[in-house]
Protein backbone atom coordinates (compact mmCIF):
# COMPACT_ATOMS: atom_id res chain seq x y z
CA UNK A 1 0.00 0.00 0.00
CA UNK A 2 2.65 2.46 1.18
CA UNK A 3 4.48 1.61 -2.39
CA UNK A 4 1.40 2.54 -4.45
CA UNK A 5 1.22 5.86 -2.65
CA UNK A 6 4.72 6.33 -3.26
CA UNK A 7 4.66 5.53 -6.88
CA UNK A 8 1.37 8.17 -7.10
CA UNK A 9 3.33 10.90 -5.14
CA UNK A 10 6.11 10.48 -7.58
CA UNK A 11 4.17 10.28 -10.22
CA UNK A 12 1.92 13.32 -9.36
CA UNK A 13 5.39 15.12 -9.01
CA UNK A 14 6.52 14.05 -12.29
CA UNK A 15 3.56 15.73 -13.77
CA UNK A 16 3.58 18.92 -11.74
CA UNK A 17 7.75 19.28 -12.62
CA UNK A 18 6.81 18.55 -16.49
CA UNK A 19 4.13 21.22 -16.21
CA UNK A 20 6.23 23.76 -14.51
CA UNK A 21 8.32 23.15 -17.35
CA UNK A 22 6.19 23.61 -19.98
CA UNK A 23 4.74 26.70 -17.89
CA UNK A 24 7.85 28.30 -18.00
CA UNK A 25 8.60 28.01 -21.73
CA UNK A 26 4.84 29.27 -22.32
CA UNK A 27 4.36 31.66 -19.94
CA UNK A 28 6.94 32.87 -17.68
CA UNK A 29 9.69 33.02 -20.61
CA UNK A 30 8.06 34.96 -23.06
CA UNK A 31 6.41 37.88 -20.36
CA UNK A 32 10.04 38.10 -19.31
CA UNK A 33 11.59 38.47 -22.85
CA UNK A 34 8.63 40.79 -23.95
CA UNK A 35 9.79 43.00 -20.70
CA UNK A 36 13.27 43.14 -22.02
CA UNK A 37 12.13 43.65 -25.47
CA UNK A 38 10.54 46.87 -24.28
CA UNK A 39 12.50 47.85 -21.86
CA UNK A 40 14.92 49.14 -24.32
CA UNK A 41 12.32 50.55 -26.38
CA UNK A 42 12.13 47.82 -29.16
CA UNK A 43 7.79 46.77 -29.34
CA UNK A 44 5.61 44.39 -30.80
CA UNK A 45 2.29 42.71 -31.28
CA UNK A 46 1.41 41.31 -27.52
CA UNK A 47 2.06 37.41 -27.03
CA UNK A 48 -0.77 34.71 -27.29
CA UNK A 49 -0.81 32.04 -24.90
CA UNK A 50 1.51 29.44 -26.75
CA UNK A 51 0.68 30.03 -30.56
CA UNK A 52 1.57 34.15 -30.03
CA UNK A 53 1.22 35.48 -33.39
CA UNK A 54 0.83 32.69 -35.81
CA UNK A 55 -2.62 32.41 -36.17
CA UNK A 56 -2.24 36.45 -37.07
CA UNK A 57 0.38 36.02 -39.41
CA UNK A 58 -1.42 32.75 -41.29
CA UNK A 59 -4.59 35.33 -41.45
CA UNK A 60 -2.87 38.10 -42.82
CA UNK A 61 -0.72 36.37 -45.40
CA UNK A 62 -3.90 34.16 -46.53
CA UNK A 63 -6.25 37.62 -47.05
CA UNK A 64 -3.58 39.31 -48.89
CA UNK A 65 -3.24 36.45 -51.37
CA UNK A 66 -7.02 36.80 -52.12
CA UNK A 67 -7.60 37.97 -55.63
CA UNK A 68 -5.18 39.02 -58.00
CA UNK A 69 -3.08 41.52 -57.86
CA UNK A 70 -2.58 44.71 -60.16
CA UNK A 71 0.33 44.68 -62.78
CA UNK A 72 2.69 46.54 -60.25
CA UNK A 73 5.96 45.94 -58.34
CA UNK A 74 4.82 47.36 -55.35
CA UNK A 75 4.90 43.60 -53.40
CA UNK A 76 6.17 44.11 -50.21
CA UNK A 77 2.65 44.32 -48.58
CA UNK A 78 1.43 41.19 -50.66
CA UNK A 79 3.98 38.59 -50.05
CA UNK A 80 4.80 39.77 -46.37
CA UNK A 81 1.99 41.17 -45.03
CA UNK A 82 2.68 41.11 -41.85
CA UNK A 83 5.95 42.45 -41.82
CA UNK A 84 4.65 45.40 -44.13
CA UNK A 85 1.89 45.96 -41.10
CA UNK A 86 3.97 45.92 -38.20
CA UNK A 87 7.08 48.10 -39.95
CA UNK A 88 3.76 50.43 -39.93
CA UNK A 89 2.85 50.25 -36.17
CA UNK A 90 6.40 49.53 -34.89
CA UNK A 91 8.96 50.97 -36.32
CA UNK A 92 11.96 49.46 -38.47
CA UNK A 93 13.04 47.40 -35.29
CA UNK A 94 10.27 45.09 -34.07
CA UNK A 95 9.81 41.95 -32.83
CA UNK A 96 7.21 39.22 -33.02
CA UNK A 97 6.00 35.76 -31.54
CA UNK A 98 6.47 32.93 -33.48
CA UNK A 99 4.60 30.37 -31.08
CA UNK A 100 6.26 30.74 -27.76
CA UNK A 101 10.04 32.28 -29.01
CA UNK A 102 10.24 35.81 -29.99
CA UNK A 103 12.16 37.00 -33.01
CA UNK A 104 13.26 40.27 -33.87
CA UNK A 105 13.14 42.20 -36.87
CA UNK A 106 15.35 44.69 -38.57
CA UNK A 107 14.88 46.49 -41.58
CA UNK A 108 17.85 49.14 -40.37
CA UNK A 109 20.25 49.14 -43.42
CA UNK A 110 23.34 49.73 -40.55
CA UNK A 111 22.03 47.22 -38.51
CA UNK A 112 21.71 44.48 -41.11
CA UNK A 113 25.14 45.24 -42.06
CA UNK A 114 26.17 44.57 -39.00
CA UNK A 115 24.54 41.32 -38.62
CA UNK A 116 25.59 39.75 -41.62
CA UNK A 117 29.40 40.78 -41.01
CA UNK A 118 29.56 39.52 -37.93
CA UNK A 119 29.54 35.59 -38.06
CA UNK A 120 31.25 35.16 -34.77
CA UNK A 121 28.31 36.66 -32.90
CA UNK A 122 25.69 36.06 -35.50
CA UNK A 123 24.92 32.45 -37.23
CA UNK A 124 22.52 30.92 -39.08
CA UNK A 125 19.86 29.99 -37.73
CA UNK A 126 19.08 26.10 -37.32
CA UNK A 127 16.59 24.71 -39.77
CA UNK A 128 13.53 23.71 -38.98
CA UNK A 129 12.78 19.59 -39.39
CA UNK A 130 11.52 20.55 -43.26
CA UNK A 131 14.29 22.63 -44.43
CA UNK A 132 16.86 20.16 -43.26
CA UNK A 133 15.30 17.48 -45.30
CA UNK A 134 16.17 19.95 -47.81
CA UNK A 135 19.74 21.03 -47.22
CA UNK A 136 20.56 18.57 -44.27
CA UNK A 137 23.89 19.89 -42.51
CA UNK A 138 25.49 21.51 -45.47
CA UNK A 139 26.90 24.39 -45.86
CA UNK A 140 24.06 26.94 -45.72
CA UNK A 141 23.19 25.34 -41.98
CA UNK A 142 26.89 24.36 -40.81
CA UNK A 143 29.26 26.46 -39.00
CA UNK A 144 32.89 26.89 -38.04
CA UNK A 145 35.56 24.57 -39.19
CA UNK A 146 32.62 22.61 -41.25
CA UNK A 147 31.28 26.00 -42.82
CA UNK A 148 35.12 26.78 -43.59
CA UNK A 149 36.03 23.56 -45.27
CA UNK A 150 32.65 23.26 -47.31
CA UNK A 151 32.87 26.62 -48.27
CA UNK A 152 36.63 26.10 -49.42
CA UNK A 153 35.36 23.66 -51.73
CA UNK A 154 32.66 25.50 -53.52
CA UNK A 155 34.46 28.50 -53.80
CA UNK A 156 37.47 26.10 -55.53
CA UNK A 157 33.82 24.65 -58.10
CA UNK A 158 32.89 28.17 -58.69
CA UNK A 159 36.16 30.20 -59.38
CA UNK A 160 36.19 32.42 -62.28
CA UNK A 161 38.33 29.85 -64.40
CA UNK A 162 35.97 27.18 -63.51
CA UNK A 163 32.87 29.28 -64.49
CA UNK A 164 34.21 30.33 -67.82
CA UNK A 165 34.64 26.53 -68.36
CA UNK A 166 31.16 25.76 -67.61
CA UNK A 167 29.94 28.41 -70.35
CA UNK A 168 29.57 25.89 -73.03
CA UNK A 169 27.45 23.87 -70.89
CA UNK A 170 24.97 26.53 -70.26
CA UNK A 171 24.64 27.49 -73.91
CA UNK A 172 23.85 24.50 -74.66
CA UNK A 173 20.92 24.05 -72.14
CA UNK A 174 19.69 27.18 -73.14
CA UNK A 175 19.57 25.49 -76.44
CA UNK A 176 17.78 22.00 -75.70
CA UNK A 177 15.42 24.92 -74.30
CA UNK A 178 14.62 26.78 -77.57
CA UNK A 179 14.76 23.94 -79.83
CA UNK A 180 10.96 23.17 -78.67
CA UNK A 181 10.01 27.30 -79.16
CA UNK A 182 10.97 26.71 -83.10
CA UNK A 183 8.28 24.66 -83.98
CA UNK A 184 6.21 28.11 -84.36
CA UNK A 185 6.96 31.78 -85.11
CA UNK A 186 4.47 32.75 -82.56
CA UNK A 187 3.79 31.09 -79.29
CA UNK A 188 2.62 31.90 -75.50
CA UNK A 189 5.24 29.68 -73.17
CA UNK A 190 5.04 30.16 -69.58
CA UNK A 191 8.61 30.74 -69.67
CA UNK A 192 9.17 30.15 -65.64
CA UNK A 193 8.43 27.00 -66.43
CA UNK A 194 10.44 26.71 -69.30
CA UNK A 195 13.31 28.60 -67.07
CA UNK A 196 12.86 25.74 -64.08
CA UNK A 197 13.72 23.08 -66.34
CA UNK A 198 16.49 24.28 -68.28
CA UNK A 199 18.28 25.91 -64.64
CA UNK A 200 17.83 22.43 -63.37
CA UNK A 201 19.50 21.08 -66.59
CA UNK A 202 22.07 23.66 -66.05
CA UNK A 203 23.20 22.77 -62.46
CA UNK A 204 22.77 18.95 -63.43
CA UNK A 205 25.63 18.78 -65.86
CA UNK A 206 27.81 22.32 -64.65
CA UNK A 207 28.32 20.99 -61.00
CA UNK A 208 27.20 17.11 -61.23
CA UNK A 209 27.81 15.95 -64.66
CA UNK A 210 24.34 14.16 -65.37
CA UNK A 211 20.92 16.05 -67.05
CA UNK A 212 18.01 17.26 -66.02
CA UNK A 213 16.34 14.19 -66.77
CA UNK A 214 18.70 11.88 -64.08
CA UNK A 215 17.23 13.96 -61.54
CA UNK A 216 13.65 15.04 -62.75
CA UNK A 217 12.52 13.36 -59.54
CA UNK A 218 14.89 14.85 -56.94
CA UNK A 219 14.00 18.18 -58.35
CA UNK A 220 10.58 17.73 -58.47
CA UNK A 221 10.42 16.61 -54.67
CA UNK A 222 12.69 19.03 -53.34
CA UNK A 223 10.03 21.63 -55.26
CA UNK A 224 7.49 19.98 -52.99
CA UNK A 225 9.38 19.79 -49.81
CA UNK A 226 10.04 23.88 -50.18
CA UNK A 227 6.12 23.73 -50.39
CA UNK A 228 5.88 21.83 -47.12
CA UNK A 229 7.93 23.86 -45.64
CA UNK A 230 6.55 26.88 -46.79
CA UNK A 231 2.97 26.13 -45.24
CA UNK A 232 4.47 24.72 -42.18
CA UNK A 233 6.74 28.51 -41.25
CA UNK A 234 3.89 29.93 -39.09
CA UNK A 235 1.92 26.81 -38.08
CA UNK A 236 1.01 26.51 -34.49
CA UNK A 237 3.33 23.95 -32.61
CA UNK A 238 2.68 23.18 -29.25
CA UNK A 239 5.97 22.12 -27.45
CA UNK A 240 6.84 18.37 -27.01
CA UNK A 241 3.26 17.35 -28.40
CA UNK A 242 4.26 18.69 -31.98
CA UNK A 243 7.36 16.61 -32.32
CA UNK A 244 5.95 13.33 -30.42
CA UNK A 245 3.17 12.73 -33.30
CA UNK A 246 3.68 12.50 -36.89
CA UNK A 247 0.94 14.48 -39.40
CA UNK A 248 0.93 14.07 -43.13
CA UNK A 249 3.33 16.56 -43.98
CA UNK A 250 6.15 14.43 -41.60
CA UNK A 251 4.89 11.72 -43.47
CA UNK A 252 5.25 12.13 -46.70
CA UNK A 253 8.65 14.44 -46.29
CA UNK A 254 10.06 11.39 -44.70
CA UNK A 255 9.40 9.59 -47.61
CA UNK A 256 11.06 12.35 -49.92
CA UNK A 257 13.81 12.31 -47.68
CA UNK A 258 14.44 8.31 -47.92
CA UNK A 259 14.51 8.68 -51.66
CA UNK A 260 16.54 11.69 -52.19
CA UNK A 261 19.19 9.82 -50.04
CA UNK A 262 18.77 7.14 -52.09
CA UNK A 263 18.78 8.95 -55.46
CA UNK A 264 22.57 10.69 -54.77
CA UNK A 265 23.74 7.27 -53.31
CA UNK A 266 23.60 5.99 -56.79
CA UNK A 267 25.23 8.86 -58.44
CA UNK A 268 28.02 8.72 -56.17
CA UNK A 269 27.94 5.35 -56.88
CA UNK A 270 27.74 6.07 -60.12
CA UNK A 271 30.64 8.89 -60.74
CA UNK A 272 33.16 6.14 -58.57
CA UNK A 273 32.72 3.56 -61.18
CA UNK A 274 33.35 5.72 -64.08
CA UNK A 275 36.44 7.09 -62.92
CA UNK A 276 38.95 4.22 -63.83
CA UNK A 277 42.09 4.02 -61.55
CA UNK A 278 43.82 5.77 -64.20
CA UNK A 279 41.50 8.68 -64.39
CA UNK A 280 41.25 8.93 -60.60
CA UNK A 281 45.19 9.10 -60.28
CA UNK A 282 45.34 11.80 -63.00
CA UNK A 283 42.40 14.13 -62.42
CA UNK A 284 40.68 12.45 -59.50
CA UNK A 285 36.82 12.49 -59.54
CA UNK A 286 36.33 14.73 -62.28
CA UNK A 287 36.56 18.51 -62.83
CA UNK A 288 33.02 19.37 -61.53
CA UNK A 289 31.76 20.02 -57.84
CA UNK A 290 30.62 16.82 -57.66
CA UNK A 291 34.51 15.42 -58.15
CA UNK A 292 35.71 18.20 -55.54
CA UNK A 293 33.36 16.79 -52.87
CA UNK A 294 34.86 13.03 -53.71
CA UNK A 295 38.40 14.39 -54.02
CA UNK A 296 37.46 15.50 -50.44
CA UNK A 297 35.76 12.32 -49.67
CA UNK A 298 39.32 10.74 -50.38
CA UNK A 299 41.81 13.47 -48.88
CA UNK A 300 44.95 11.71 -47.10
CA UNK A 301 44.76 14.55 -44.22
CA UNK A 302 41.70 13.72 -41.87
CA UNK A 303 40.84 17.49 -41.12
CA UNK A 304 40.29 18.27 -44.86
CA UNK A 305 38.39 15.13 -45.19
CA UNK A 306 34.33 15.20 -45.89
CA UNK A 307 31.87 12.31 -45.32
CA UNK A 308 29.77 10.48 -48.19
CA UNK A 309 26.26 12.30 -45.27
CA UNK A 310 28.07 15.66 -46.30
CA UNK A 311 28.54 15.10 -50.07
CA UNK A 312 24.73 13.94 -49.96
CA UNK A 313 23.88 17.22 -47.91
CA UNK A 314 25.97 19.35 -50.42
CA UNK A 315 24.15 17.65 -53.43
CA UNK A 316 21.14 18.20 -51.81
CA UNK A 317 22.01 21.99 -51.41
CA UNK A 318 23.09 22.77 -54.97
CA UNK A 319 20.33 21.06 -56.34
CA UNK A 320 17.74 22.94 -54.53
CA UNK A 321 18.80 26.47 -54.35
CA UNK A 322 21.50 26.26 -57.67
CA UNK A 323 18.37 26.07 -59.95
CA UNK A 324 15.66 27.93 -58.02
CA UNK A 325 17.72 31.38 -57.47
CA UNK A 326 18.51 31.44 -61.03
CA UNK A 327 14.92 30.40 -62.59
CA UNK A 328 13.13 33.00 -60.37
CA UNK A 329 15.61 35.20 -61.52
CA UNK A 330 15.37 35.07 -65.45
CA UNK A 331 11.19 34.75 -64.59
CA UNK A 332 11.08 38.24 -63.19
CA UNK A 333 13.76 39.50 -65.42
CA UNK A 334 11.40 38.26 -68.77
CA UNK A 335 8.21 39.82 -66.82
CA UNK A 336 9.94 43.15 -66.79
CA UNK A 337 11.36 43.05 -70.43
CA UNK A 338 8.05 41.89 -71.55
CA UNK A 339 6.40 45.61 -70.14
CA UNK A 340 8.87 47.51 -70.87
CA UNK A 341 9.88 47.16 -74.66
CA UNK A 342 12.23 49.91 -74.32
CA UNK A 343 14.70 48.41 -71.89
CA UNK A 344 14.01 45.19 -73.87
CA UNK A 345 15.44 46.61 -77.14
CA UNK A 346 18.59 48.70 -75.69
CA UNK A 347 19.41 45.01 -74.15
CA UNK A 348 18.95 43.25 -77.68
CA UNK A 349 20.96 46.03 -79.23
CA UNK A 350 23.92 45.62 -76.80
CA UNK A 351 23.41 41.76 -77.01
CA UNK A 352 23.84 42.25 -80.84
CA UNK A 353 26.55 45.18 -80.78
CA UNK A 354 29.07 42.63 -78.09
CA UNK A 355 28.27 38.72 -79.85
CA UNK A 356 26.11 39.64 -82.88
CA UNK A 357 24.24 36.48 -84.33
CA UNK A 358 26.52 34.24 -82.31
CA UNK A 359 26.19 32.46 -78.98
CA UNK A 360 27.57 34.21 -75.76
CA UNK A 361 30.98 33.94 -75.16
CA UNK A 362 32.69 34.16 -71.41
CA UNK A 363 34.63 37.27 -72.65
CA UNK A 364 31.75 39.12 -74.06
CA UNK A 365 29.85 38.66 -70.77
CA UNK A 366 31.71 40.97 -68.71
CA UNK A 367 30.75 43.55 -71.68
CA UNK A 368 26.73 43.24 -71.35
CA UNK A 369 26.68 46.71 -69.09
CA UNK A 370 22.91 47.08 -69.83
CA UNK A 371 21.96 44.08 -69.01
CA UNK A 372 24.34 43.68 -65.47
CA UNK A 373 21.69 47.07 -65.00
CA UNK A 374 18.84 45.32 -65.91
CA UNK A 375 19.73 42.55 -63.96
CA UNK A 376 20.13 44.62 -60.73
CA UNK A 377 17.19 46.16 -61.11
CA UNK A 378 15.21 42.73 -61.50
CA UNK A 379 17.11 41.50 -58.31
CA UNK A 380 16.18 44.64 -56.76
CA UNK A 381 12.46 44.62 -57.26
CA UNK A 382 12.18 40.46 -56.81
CA UNK A 383 15.03 39.20 -55.31
CA UNK A 384 15.01 35.38 -55.28
CA UNK A 385 15.69 34.88 -51.55
CA UNK A 386 13.34 38.14 -50.14
CA UNK A 387 14.70 37.41 -46.38
CA UNK A 388 17.91 36.79 -44.67
CA UNK A 389 17.60 35.14 -40.98
CA UNK A 390 20.61 35.14 -38.57
CA UNK A 391 20.66 33.68 -34.43
CA UNK A 392 22.62 35.34 -31.87
CA UNK A 393 25.53 33.13 -30.62
CA UNK A 394 25.60 34.93 -27.45
CA UNK A 395 24.45 37.93 -25.68
CA UNK A 396 25.03 41.02 -28.30
CA UNK A 397 25.46 44.68 -28.52
CA UNK A 398 23.45 45.66 -31.92
CA UNK A 399 23.71 49.36 -32.11
CA UNK A 400 22.04 50.55 -28.67
CA UNK A 401 20.28 47.73 -28.33
CA UNK A 402 21.25 44.33 -26.22
CA UNK A 403 19.83 40.99 -27.75
CA UNK A 404 19.75 37.96 -25.43
CA UNK A 405 21.61 34.41 -26.70
CA UNK A 406 19.43 32.04 -29.44
CA UNK A 407 17.42 35.20 -30.53
CA UNK A 408 16.32 34.59 -33.96
CA UNK A 409 17.11 37.55 -36.22
CA UNK A 410 14.63 38.36 -39.47
CA UNK A 411 16.18 40.93 -42.03
CA UNK A 412 13.51 41.20 -44.64
CA UNK A 413 15.63 42.33 -48.08
CA UNK A 414 12.68 42.52 -50.07
CA UNK A 415 11.94 45.64 -46.80
CA UNK A 416 14.84 47.55 -47.73
CA UNK A 417 15.08 47.20 -51.71
CA UNK A 418 11.96 48.74 -51.48
CA UNK A 419 12.31 51.54 -49.42
CA UNK A 420 11.59 55.23 -50.52
CA UNK A 421 13.76 56.59 -48.20
CA UNK A 422 17.05 54.95 -49.82
CA UNK A 423 15.55 54.77 -53.32
CA UNK A 424 13.26 57.44 -53.51
CA UNK A 425 9.47 58.03 -54.43
CA UNK A 426 9.83 55.83 -57.36
CA UNK A 427 11.35 52.84 -55.46
CA UNK A 428 8.31 50.65 -56.99
CA UNK A 429 9.12 51.01 -60.72
CA UNK A 430 11.64 49.07 -62.68
CA UNK A 431 14.59 51.88 -63.74
CA UNK A 432 17.28 50.10 -64.33
CA UNK A 433 19.55 53.35 -64.74
CA UNK A 434 19.70 53.94 -61.50
CA UNK A 435 22.51 51.12 -61.79
CA UNK A 436 23.99 53.32 -64.73
CA UNK A 437 26.99 54.05 -62.24
CA UNK A 438 27.05 50.80 -60.30
CA UNK A 439 25.98 49.55 -56.90
CA UNK A 440 27.14 52.34 -54.54
CA UNK A 441 26.12 55.18 -56.37
CA UNK A 442 22.61 53.55 -56.74
CA UNK A 443 22.83 53.03 -53.05
CA UNK A 444 24.09 56.36 -51.90
CA UNK A 445 26.44 53.91 -50.47
CA UNK A 446 23.75 53.31 -47.72
CA UNK A 447 25.38 49.47 -46.67
CA UNK A 448 23.13 46.59 -46.76
CA UNK A 449 20.54 48.74 -49.03
CA UNK A 450 21.25 46.18 -51.85
CA UNK A 451 22.05 42.47 -50.92
CA UNK A 452 20.04 39.71 -52.95
CA UNK A 453 22.88 37.56 -52.43
CA UNK A 454 23.59 38.67 -49.10
CA UNK A 455 26.18 39.90 -47.36
CA UNK A 456 29.58 39.66 -45.73
CA UNK A 457 31.29 36.51 -44.99
CA UNK A 458 28.68 34.67 -45.91
CA UNK A 459 27.79 35.77 -49.49
CA UNK A 460 26.01 33.25 -51.44
CA UNK A 461 28.83 31.72 -53.02
CA UNK A 462 26.73 30.95 -56.33
CA UNK A 463 26.63 34.52 -56.82
CA UNK A 464 28.53 34.77 -59.94
CA UNK A 465 27.23 31.21 -61.14
CA UNK A 466 23.46 32.47 -61.34
CA UNK A 467 24.55 35.87 -62.87
CA UNK A 468 26.38 34.18 -65.65
CA UNK A 469 23.31 31.94 -66.03
CA UNK A 470 20.90 34.57 -66.54
CA UNK A 471 22.93 37.01 -69.11
CA UNK A 472 23.74 33.69 -71.41
CA UNK A 473 19.51 32.80 -71.33
CA UNK A 474 18.54 36.56 -71.90
CA UNK A 475 21.36 36.94 -74.46
CA UNK A 476 20.18 34.04 -76.75
CA UNK A 477 16.46 34.64 -76.48
CA UNK A 478 16.63 38.49 -76.88
CA UNK A 479 18.79 37.55 -80.11
CA UNK A 480 15.93 34.98 -81.59
CA UNK A 481 12.44 36.52 -79.77
CA UNK A 482 10.59 39.77 -78.98
CA UNK A 483 9.01 38.87 -75.56
CA UNK A 484 5.16 40.66 -75.16
CA UNK A 485 2.92 39.80 -72.13
CA UNK A 486 0.32 37.33 -72.81
CA UNK A 487 -3.41 38.27 -71.75
CA UNK A 488 -3.17 35.36 -69.86
CA UNK A 489 -0.62 36.39 -67.46
CA UNK A 490 -1.65 36.57 -63.74
CA UNK A 491 0.22 39.02 -61.81
CA UNK A 492 0.27 36.89 -58.14
CA UNK A 493 4.23 36.95 -56.62
CA UNK A 494 4.51 34.76 -53.24
CA UNK A 495 6.86 33.60 -51.22
CA UNK A 496 7.51 30.09 -50.64
CA UNK A 497 11.19 30.29 -49.53
CA UNK A 498 12.16 32.14 -52.68
CA UNK A 499 9.83 35.09 -54.37
CA UNK A 500 7.86 32.65 -56.98
CA UNK A 501 5.43 33.75 -59.79
CA UNK A 502 2.61 31.63 -58.11
CA UNK A 503 0.79 31.21 -61.53
CA UNK A 504 3.90 31.42 -63.49
CA UNK A 505 4.10 33.96 -65.96
CA UNK A 506 2.86 33.85 -69.30
CA UNK A 507 4.62 35.58 -72.25
CA UNK A 508 4.20 35.38 -76.23
CA UNK A 509 7.58 34.65 -77.62
CA UNK A 510 7.74 36.49 -81.33
CA UNK A 511 10.26 35.43 -83.60
CA UNK A 512 12.82 38.17 -84.91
Amino acid sequence: MSIGFLVFGLAILYFFSLLAKFLHRVWWAPLRTQYAMELQGIKGPSYKFVRGNTVEISSMKSNSMRGNMELNHDIFSRTMPHFYTWINIYGKVFYFWNGEKAELVITEPELVKEVLNKSESYSRTDPDKYMRKIIGDGIVASEGEKWVKLRKLANQAFHAENLKNMVPAMVESVEMMMKKWREEKTREVDISKEFTFMTSEMISKTAFGSSYSQGEKVFNMLRQLSIITGRNAYKTKIPVISDLFKNSDDRESDKMEKEIQDFFLRILDQRKKETTREAHEKHGFGDDYLGSLLRANHDPVEKKRISVQEIIDECKTFYSAGHATTSTLLSWTALLLAIDSEWQEKARQEVLEVFGPHNPNSEGLSKLKTMSMIINESLRLYPPVPINERKTTKTSKLGNLIIPPNTKINMPILALHHDPAIWGDDAHLFKPERFSKGIAEATKNIPAAFSPFGLGPRTCVGMSFATNEAKIALCMILQRYTITLSPNYVHSPVQIMSLRPQHGVKVVLHAL
